[in-house]
């Protein structure tokens, strides 16, 4: 049936959230709640171009908010988890946790 949610529960993953590198974004942003663009950079191992790119899909999604400032006279860029992405995290770790079963 076309449009009818899936028992098995697979239709509930977050596409948006389940990237491997948007996940890792999500995770950090769970716990640090803010973080500059080099730290998630360096945390998450990957190139300028390729965060750059996750991040704007997590804030087109209303995920994460960036902010663009200075630090003295260096550009400085934030991301920040917002309360829809922290909704959406949680529903994503419940679906996750339901398509997984118990363990054990």
């Amino acid at each position: 049936m076309a449009g009818a949610p899936s028992p098995f529960g697979i239709d509930r993953i977050d596409e948006v959230i389940h990237g491997r590198l948007r996940l890792g974004v999500m995770a950090y942003l769970a716990n640090a709640e803010i973080a500059d663009f080099n730290e998630l950079k360096a945390v998450l191992e990957v190139t300028q171009g390729n965060l750059s790119v996750q991040l704007r899909k997590l804030e087109e999604a209303a995920y994460v908010a960036i902010e663009k400032g200075y630090l003295g006279r260096k550009p400085r860029t934030q991301v920040r988890i917002t309360p829809v992405g922290r909704k959406a995290f949680a529903a994503y770790l419940e679906a996750l946790g339901k398509l997984i079963g118990p363990q054990g």
